[in-house]
């Protein structure tokens, strides 16, 4: 008997875990309880926070908890994800102050016309605190990056989606 419902209690997680699997819970609550968890058992708990609470339905209507009302949830693990997969290409184009990957990352940030100038002139006049050594980790310049935006007046609001 045992054995049956074990395998039942299997079935009826691995749809959590599909949905849990990019981003911990996704917006809402349980993403920000579990935000800097990683491994299955935090994104099974904010996605199980998101749909016992309710707030995630919340958050998207009132724009609040991570959530936005036209369907995108600003979190940084995506930008995070982003400057991993494009450490040498993102260092390229911070060298000079263009390229379709640093333009693909502001594009990710939300940055549009004067903004995205502005961070493209940011970047590069910031390169060498950004990239210190070519030895440096993906989350050495995520941290970097988000240091540099919160200094600068235009672009401090950003510095929280790195």
């Amino acid at each position: 008997m045992a054995k049956p419902l074990l395998i039942l209690t299997g079935l009826l997680l691995v749809p959590s875990l599909a949905f849990a699997a990019p981003n911990v819970g996704g917006c809402g609550l349980g993403s920000k309880l579990m935000a800097g968890n990683e491994g299955i058992a935090p994104q099974v708990l904010a996605v199980t926070t998101n749909l016992t609470s309710g707030n995630q339905t919340f958050g998207i209507t009132s724009g609040t908890s991570g959530c936005t009302q036209d369907g995108v949830v600003k979190s940084n693990w995506k930008t995070a994800m982003y400057i991993d997969a494009n450490m040498n290409k993102l260092a390229r184009d911070m060298s000079v102050g263009h390229g379709e990957s640093l333009e693909s990352l502001a594009s990710l940030l939300g940055l549009e016309g004067a903004e995205k100038q502005e961070f493209f002139q940011t970047a590069q006049s910031n390169f060498g605190r950004i990239f210190p050594s070519t030895a440096v980790s993906s989350g050495e310049v995520s941290a970097s990056l988000k240091a540099v935006l919160a200094e600068n007046d235009t672009l401090s609001g950003y510095a929280e989606l790195i």
